[in-house]
C-alpha cells in the first residue's frame, strides 16, 4: 500500500503544478472576483474531480476513452466552453477586480464554473482511468481505494487553497489593477488557446 501511496502523491502533485485549464480558471477567477471566487471555483473543481473518479470507479471511464463519437463530445464541448471563457475575459476589458461586479453573474457561478470545466475536460478522464487501471486495480481493497481516494483529493484542495491564497496577496492583486488590460487579455488568450489545444488533442 505505501508504494500505492507513493505513486498516487507524486502523480497528483504532478497533475495539479502542470498548468491547464483548470488552473488558468482558477487563476482568472481570483483576479476578478476575489479569493471567494477563487475558492468557490476551486471546490467546482474538485466536484468534477469526484465525478470523473465515480466513473472510473463503474467502468464508465473506460467507455469513454473508447467511444470515438463520445469522447469527441466531450472533448468539443471542453473545447468551446473554454473558448466561451477566454472571449468573456478578452471582452472585460479594464472592469475592476471587484467581486461585485462580475460581468453580471451571481456569486454562485464560480462554483459553477469550476465543476463544468473540471467535468468538460476529457484530460481528466484520462488521468483518473489511468489511476484506476494502474494503482488502483479491481483487485485493490475498498479500504485502500477508498483511503488513496482521499489522499489525492486532499492533495488537490491543499493545492488550490495555497494557489489562491498566493494570487489573492495584496502586492499581487495591486500588481494586477496596474495593468488590469494586459491581464484580462493574457488570461482569455490563454483560454482560448487551452480551448484549441483540447479541441485538437487525440487520446
Amino acid at each position: 500500500m505505501l508504494d500505492q501511496i507513493l505513486v498516487i502523491v507524486s502523480v497528483t502533485v504532478l497533475v495539479m503544478v502542470t498548468p491547464g485549464p483548470d488552473m488558468v480558471l482558477v487563476l482568472r477567477n481570483t483576479y476578478i472576483g476575489g479569493r471567494r471566487a477563487g475558492l468557490e471555483t476551486s471546490v467546482g473543481v474538485l466536484g468534477g474531480n469526484l465525478v470523473h473518479i465515480t466513473y472510473c470507479m463503474l467502468g464508465i471511464g473506460l467507455v469513454i476513452s473508447r467511444s470515438i463519437l463520445l469522447f469527441s463530445a466531450l472533448k468539443y464541448a471542453a473545447a468551446l466552453y473554454l473558448v466561451y471563457l477566454g472571449i468573456v475575459s478578452l471582452r472585460s476589458g479594464t472592469k475592476t477586480l471587484n467581486a461585485s461586479d462580475t460581468d453580471g453573474r451571481p456569486p454562485r457561478s464560480w462554483l459553477a464554473q469550476g465543476f463544468v470545466n473540471n467535468l468538460l475536460n476529457p484530460k481528466g478522464t484520462l488521468f483518473y482511468l489511468g489511476v484506476f487501471t494502474t494503482v488502483i486495480t479491481p483487485e485493490t481493497p475498498s479500504s485502500v481505494a477508498f483511503l488513496l481516494v482521499v489522499i489525492m483529493m486532499l492533495l488537490s484542495a491543499s493545492f488550490w487553497i495555497c494557489f489562491v491564497h498566493t494570487l489573492d496577496r495584496p502586492t499581487l492583486r495591486d500588481a494586477v489593477e496596474r495593468s488590469q488590460k494586459t491581464v484580462n487579455r493574457v488570461l482569455g488568450a490563454l483560454l482560448i488557446l487551452l480551448g484549441l489545444r483540447v479541441a485538437v488533442m487525440s487520446r
